[in-house]
């Protein structure tokens, strides 16, 4: 993967969290706008490219794999509180100092970690905008627990960074394990995606589902969906 789209997959997630201290959280009407895009956009891409790619070693158990990332990324949440989503929790505290939300934190970071890996996989350009675009309203999410939590400005930046940092570190560790690079786990490789398509499975429709009020689509939300998956579509047949 060349350098610039290493550095895209950075920033999207680091200026994201860095916009905590422009915009106020509360104003989400946009975030949504982008949750839902990205949502429909990286559900397209997993269908239309992962899912076939991890079944091309003709390996039986990738279906089993995918169920695990699934049930993986539910239990990931329980530490996140659907922050992959953007979701926005303010946790309340009776004294005024810095508590570090320590799940979140990790889990947050080891999902976008695997996220990162299937861009050793080739279709790179189509994964890569889909992960940037979702990486940035889960980043404002982070950024906005972290301020309400009273860490100071460097220390959000700091966790911002290291948030930023795991994507990218995920592809150049999948990039070493699918040449071989790196024991030999190029064997496993499949069954991995296969934890990362379930995970990727269910992060786009949770996003679609509960990124409208009751389940209903307005026309704005719509046309991010179907734009979403148009330009996935349209990537799709244009490689085919």
């Amino acid at each position: 993967m060349a350098a610039w789209k290493t550095i895209i997959l950075f920033l999207a997630a680091f200026g994201g969290g860095l916009g905590v201290f422009l915009f106020k959280s509360s104003n989400h009407r946009s975030l949504k706008l982008v949750l839902a895009f990205s949502g429909a956009y990286l559900f397209g891409i997993t269908v239309l490219h992962l899912i076939p790619d991890a079944y091309h070693g003709n390996d039986n158990l990738v279906g089993v794999f995918i169920l695990a990332g699934f049930l993986f990324q539910i239990i990931l949440e329980q530490f996140s509180d659907g922050i992959e989503h953007g979701h926005i929790h303010k946790h309340s505290h009776t004294h005024d100092h810095a508590v570090f939300p320590l799940g979140i934190m990790v889990s947050l970071c080891l999902h976008a970690f695997l996220e990162g890996m299937p861009l050793a996989q080739g279709r790179q350009d189509e994964l890569l905008y889909g992960i940037a675009l979702h990486h940035i309203p889960a980043a404002f999410a982070l950024g906005s627990v972290l301020v309400a939590n009273h860490h100071s400005k460097k220390a959000t930046v700091f966790y911002l960074f290291l948030f930023a940092v795991m994507a990218p570190a995920g592809y150049f560790f999948s990039s070493g394990l699918s040449s071989g690079g790196i024991g030999n786990l190029q064997q496993y490789f499949s069954r991995i995606m296969g934890v990362v398509i379930g995970i990727f499975l269910h992060i786009s429709t949770v996003i679609l589902f509960e990124s409208s009020e009751d389940h209903k689509f307005n026309t704005r939300k719509t046309i991010a969906v179907v734009l979403g998956m148009g330009i996935a579509l349209a990537m799709f047949f244009g490689n085919v």
